[in-house]
This record gives C-alpha cells, structure tokens and sequence, in this order.
C-alpha cells in the first residue's frame, strides 16, 4: 500500500444504509462522499429504474464501472467515501478497483428487515421490482453473500445499532486497518 490512506466504500444489498452512512463518515473525515447510483442517475439524467427499463442491466452495469473507475482515476476525489450499489461487486474488474483503492465495509442487516425499509421507503428498485420483493431479495442475497464475504474488509450489521454509531465503528475499524 504506498502511502495514501484509501477510500472507504460501503458494499451491500440494497436497503442496508450505504447512502445514508456514507454522508456521515465524510462528514467525520471530512472527505468527499460519493453514490454510484446517484452519479449514474446525474450523468444519465433518468431514474435507475428508467435505465434498467430502457437501457437493461448490462448498460446499467457499464455505466456503474465506468463511474468506479473515473472516481478512483480523479486524485482530488482521493481519499473518499463511496456509497456502492448493491451489484457493484459482480464484476471482477470492480471488485480489483475497489480491493486495490479501498478499505471495503460491508454493511448487512437480516432480509425481513430489509425487505421492511424497502417497503416503507418506497424507492423502485429495479431487481426488487414486481411479485415477492422477499424472495428477489433473497435470492440476491444468496448469490451475492459470498462475494461481500471474500471482499470486505470489515462486516457490520445495521439493523441494532444506530447508523451514526455504526458510522464511528467503521471510523475506528479503518483507522486500525490503515
């Protein structure tokens, strides 16, 4: 690792907290914070689920590394904490930018919470659309707990703990890694 502290990105299924912790560990580092999902939606000027509609994942996806890339290829975004969408870990090659740029939280909550706050948010979220929001939940959870596994640097479950103290548990939890 040379001598520039790495970013912290926030990996996890859709629902967890990412956005919403991202602001307040930049806040506390008093770094610049960055969302996937919300650059993709001012880049592209639609909704995500408008692109997924329109463009289908693969677009969404190229779109999604495309944004991973130039975040870590800008030295004035650098360090930042980056707020991930939940499939961002899919491809191999995101998975090498984000071990190589970032100290990698993975945050997780049980699914009948999360499909709870997906409920009462209300945001459309593309893969949990249609019947048995639950199930598609599930079933993402089942392909993708592996790979949050090996990537992570650190797991923490947002579902007892309020976000701000989670937010200064990962503070503490990369200030002992880096």
């Amino acid at each position: 690792m040379s001598n520039e502290r790495k970013s912290i990105a926030l990996i996890g299924l859709s629902g967890v907290g990412k956005s919403t912790i991202a602001p307040l560990l930049a806040e506390k580092l008093a770094w610049p914070c960055f969302d996937t999902d919300g650059m993709i939606v001012e880049r592209q000027g639609k909704l995500i689920a408008e692109i997924f509609a329109l463009e289908g994942e693969k677009f969404f996806r190229d779109l999604e590394a495309e944004i991973l890339r130039e975040t870590f290829q800008n030295p004035a975004y650098q360090p930042c904490v980056l707020a991930t969408g939940g499939g961002i870990i899919l491809r191999e090659a995101n998975r090498k930018l984000l071990q190589a740029h970032t100290y990698r939280v993975w945050l997780d909550a049980p699914l009948d919470l999360l499909v709870s706050w997906l409920e009462v948010h209300q945001e459309e979220r593309p893969l949990l659309t249609g019947d048995q929001p639950a199930a598609r939940l599930a079933k993402l959870h089942a392909e993708r707990e592996p790979i949050y596994r090996v990537l992570a640097n650190q797991r923490f479950d947002t579902s007892a703990t309020p976000l701000p103290q989670v937010a200064d548990a990962i503070i503490a939890s990369y200030l002992n890694h880096c």
